[in-house]
């Protein structure tokens, strides 16, 4: 009879792992419409729990775990004053930040650090949506005024710092200047991959910039971007007002600082599995951007669409674009032209050298000093030249024509 009560305690246990997934799986809306940090957290933390199981909960998470990577990007900013510097030149940079009256000093191995909490955050969100399966029914009805991160690392979530607010400020440049009009969406499976691309192609970025020893450049032109977080030259190069105001084609001293930033991009290689790992998540993003295309042209409904496929009538009203078959025939040819360019299939043209082009896979796997000038006119870029199929300008207008007077890159932005 002793042995009874730890029989049956055994028994329990055994029981659990078989019971847990019949539990309700936690809301996603507290993640989604949360007004502080630790709120958001918490929410997070319970599906992240519960995504092994669930594929919504998985989904969910993935989403969250993205936007909190950018809030890891924003606050390491924001902790130095940066100052954006509204350039599409710089797109890691183009954060809309708040100013911070009282920054904190930056040093080139704490600018790293950020980078790489950023670029670990985003691997993480895409590991979780990867983990969501093809055929998961999801649907999630999200206001993005009411989606944020804390862009001032007050431990907020205010309604300028909404998603519909920095989406607003991106495409006017400057900071988010106030709460922004409804905007919602459902947000179903194809979207799964069309966040999963972004990830993938924000990590391609930071691995690019983690590669290569840019401490030279950081020393010598970042004042720019942190005019008050004590870099080495703030002191002699830095207007006394700061002079902050407007982009960099707007200020003088900006626009200097901008050449040397350039001329600067002479990058030693320090760690090469990084520059690798660039073009694979750059290919991971092209297979992404066909698998969610195949899902959005497989949808049937037409509810709230955040990228709509060509039988999904109607303006979107984020963007106030239509898709027709014609956009999607032309990004796919567009995927197919980037592959074969990161595989090394086909080269990319150089002007000053005819019959001859780069090949792109050598430049990312066989890494050397990246100097952007000297890339530019030659002589760094000459030990990636081959022989072999050269795209043309042709190629690039064939494709470009199909997406009509919106552009190719408000299409390509959009579509990913």
């Amino acid at each position: 009879m002793t042995r009874l009560p730890s029989l049956v305690a055994s028994a329990l246990i055994l029981l659990l792992p078989l019971a847990s997934p019949c539990a309700a799986a936690p809301d996603p809306a507290p993640l989604f419409e949360a007004k502080t940090v630790t709120e958001r957290n918490s929410a997070l933390a319970a599906l992240e729990a519960a995504a092994p199981s669930d594929p919504a909960s998985a989904y969910a998470a993935g989403a969250g775990e993205f936007f909190t990577a950018l809030e890891i990007l924003a606050g390491g900013l924001h902790r130095h004053g940066f100052e954006s510097p509204q350039s599409f030149m710089l797109p890691l940079m183009r954060l809309p930040v708040p100013d911070n009256p009282n920054p904190e000093p930056l040093t080139y191995e704490e600018f790293r650090a950020i980078l790489v909490a950023f670029r670990d955050r985003l691997q993480k969100s895409a590991a979780t949506l990867g983990s969501v399966p093809a055929d998961a029914d999801i649907g999630m009805v999200i206001d993005l005024t009411r989606l944020g991160i804390d862009l001032n690392e007050d431990g907020n979530i205010a309604r300028d710092e909404s998603a519909a607010s920095i989406m607003a400020a991106l495409s006017r440049g400057g900071a988010p200047d106030g709460p922004a009009p409804s905007l919602t969406f459902r947000f179903d499976r194809a979207d799964g991959y069309w966040l999963q691309g972004y990830a993938e192609f924000l990590m391609a970025q930071a691995d690019f910039w983690l590669a290569h020893d840019f401490k030279t450049m950081f020393d010598g032109s970042f004042h720019m971007l942190f005019p008050r977080a004590k870099l080495p030259l703030q002191d002699v190069l830095v207007p006394p007002d700061g002079g902050m105001s407007g982009s960099i084609f707007a200020s003088e001293w900006r626009f200097a600082d901008f050449i040397s930033l350039v001329h600067l991009v002479n990058w030693p290689v320090v760690e090469p599995e990084r520059r690798q790992a660039a073009r694979r998540h750059l290919l991971e993003m092209i297979r992404l951007s066909r698998e969610d295309w195949k899902a959005i042209r497989a949808e049937t409904d037409n509810d709230r669409e955040w990228l709509p496929g060509p039988k999904q009538k109607g303006p979107n009203p984020l963007t106030g674009l239509e898709v027709g078959e014609e956009q999607v025939t032309a990004w796919l040819a567009t995927l197919d032209m980037a592959e074969d360019l990161l595989e090394g299939r086909v080269l990319l043209p150089h002007f000053r050298v005819a019959g001859k082009g780069i090949n792109m896979k050598r430049f990312f796997d066989e890494p050397k000093t990246f100097d952007l000038v000297l890339s530019i006119t030659g002589p760094a870029i000459a030990p990636y030249f081959e022989s072999g199929r050269i795209l043309t300008g042709d190629d690039f207008d064939q494709i470009q024509r199909e997406f009509g007077g919106a552009g190719f890159l408000t299409f390509a932005l959009w579509f990913n």
